[in-house]
């Protein structure tokens, strides 16, 4: 009985110290997400990238946050460019056994495998990769001048108008206006009483 109870308290103490670990993996893996998705909607797909990657070999692939951050790293992929990597993560992921997961691997998986539409490349705006702005932010000077403006630069003052030369005979227009909703007005009136 006294050997059964050190092999109890050690393998308790072991499982405690892998609930630890779990634990404290499971918080990088979320905040590397955060991070992830973060970077995503700033642009940075490559950092984005990095992050969800590392998010999802800290957790168990076949879990609903597992699912989440795969899904996540889909749609990096494919912004980055590897549309190849997208679609077999995809692939995989239509067999999760998380519905919502695989639900949304088959959407994604159905808009990366359908054909590209040939359009002009004046109806195209290319979106830059924001993540290579932090690099060369070195390199970039910016220089500005500030003058204060002299008074050749200020506008002058607009001429005042002559009401005897505006065309008053296109404003019959707001007279036949004013007439009906003053008759308008006042039949209101008489029917109220």
């Amino acid at each position: 009985m006294n050997k059964g109870g050190i092999y109890y308290g050690k393998i308790k103490e072991v499982l405690i110290c892998v609930q630890d670990v779990n634990s404290e993996s499971l918080e990088i893996a979320k905040t590397r997400y955060q991070t992830g998705r973060i970077a995503f909607e700033s642009g940075q797909y490559s950092k984005a990238i990095e992050n969800l990657e590392k998010a999802s070999a800290l957790l168990a692939r076949n879990s609903r946050l597992g699912g989440e951050v795969q899904i996540w790293l889909v749609t990096a992929y494919e912004a980055a460019g590897r549309t190849e990597d997208a679609i077999a993560l995809c692939e995989q992921l239509k067999r999760h056994p998380h519905l919502e997961t695989s639900k949304e691997a088959k959407r994604l998986h159905y808009i990366l495998k359908a054909p590209r539409l040939q359009r002009p490349k004046e109806w195209m705006t290319e979106i830059p990769d924001l993540g290579t702005i932090a690099d060369n932010e070195s390199k970039i000077r910016f220089s500005t001048n500030i003058t204060k403006p002299s008074k050749q630069q200020v506008r002058p003052k607009p001429e005042p108008i002559d009401l005897s030369q505006v065309n008053t005979k296109d404003n019959r227009f707001i007279w036949l206006a004013f007439i009906v909703i003053g008759l308008t007005v006042a039949g209101l009136v008489w029917y109220s009483l």
